[in-house]
């Protein structure tokens, strides 16, 4: 499935979790880094107004759809793809790493957060290693002389994954910064996913999630901050839908 954006094209490449983590061992394997996106219709959205954001998403190596309205819009373009929410793949790839004997640094968020996710995930993944953890001073920039330190720190402590808990696009960003400069660590951005961990934010209840009305439950629970973010989504699915009945495969003559 793929979106184009100005004059970027933006991949979703991996159809489901199980080829993300095939993927994924197959670099660590390699001897190969890698940055992981999880795309969504905010995302989308942002893409539109940033040619910053669009040039860190295209040095993502990796990418998969955060949201169901890009699976919807996969299986309108029949080139379907499965929900694969980047909030999700903390606990899969720690274990992951940990039987491929691959060390973990977290990074973004607060200590205090950083510390309770990194607790929460010793314990659900026995002999996870996590060697680092980095929180950024307020105001951080993820192009900027800080993140480069901070990145040099990650390369230093030999972890091979980094989860970058910032949100989009300031983890994109330093994602992509992160390929260039600590090319053999594998970096997933995963938003709130260490929040979730650590339970500094709450999650919509599983029967929620099923029912596809995760963003309905999230704008209720803070409409003034996720109102005008959903209004903005909204108006883009008219033409993200008819880009994707454009790219249905035409029947053979």
């Amino acid at each position: 499935m793929q979106f184009r954006i100005e004059k970027t094209t933006i991949t979703v490449n991996q159809p489901d979790r199980a080829s993300l983590l095939g993927a994924v061992a197959g670099r660590w394997r390699a001897g190969q880094g890698f940055a992981l996106a999880t795309l969504n219709l905010d995302h989308l959205v942002k893409l539109r107004r940033s040619a910053v954001f669009r040039s860190a998403y295209a040095a993502q190596d990796l990418v998969v759809a955060d949201g169901n309205p890009v699976v919807w819009l996969s299986r309108l373009a029949r080139r379907p793809v499965a929900l694969v929410p980047g909030s999700e793949l903390v606990l899969p790839l720690a274990r992951l790493a940990t039987d491929c004997g691959v060390t973990v640094a977290l990074l973004g968020s607060t200590d205090a957060t950083l510390q309770a996710a990194a607790k929460h995930m010793r314990h659900a993944v026995p002999g996870l290693q996590i060697v680092l953890c980095l929180a950024p001073p307020m105001g951080f920039d993820p192009e900027g002389p800080q993140a480069q330190e901070m990145l040099a720190q990650v390369a230093a402590s030999g972890a091979r994954l980094c989860f970058l808990a910032l949100g989009a696009p300031r983890q994109e960003q330093l994602a992509a910064l992160g390929r260039r400069l600590a090319p053999g660590v594998g970096f997933v951005s995963v938003g709130a996913g260490l929040d979730f961990l650590a339970g500094t934010q709450v999650r919509a209840p599983v029967w929620v999630r099923r029912l596809a009305l995760e963003w309905l439950w999230r704008m209720v629970s803070n409409p003034r901050r996720l109102a005008g973010r959903y209004a903005a989504c909204a108006a883009i699915l008219p033409a993200e839908v008819a880009k994707a009945l454009a790219q249905r495969p035409r029947a053979a003559p």
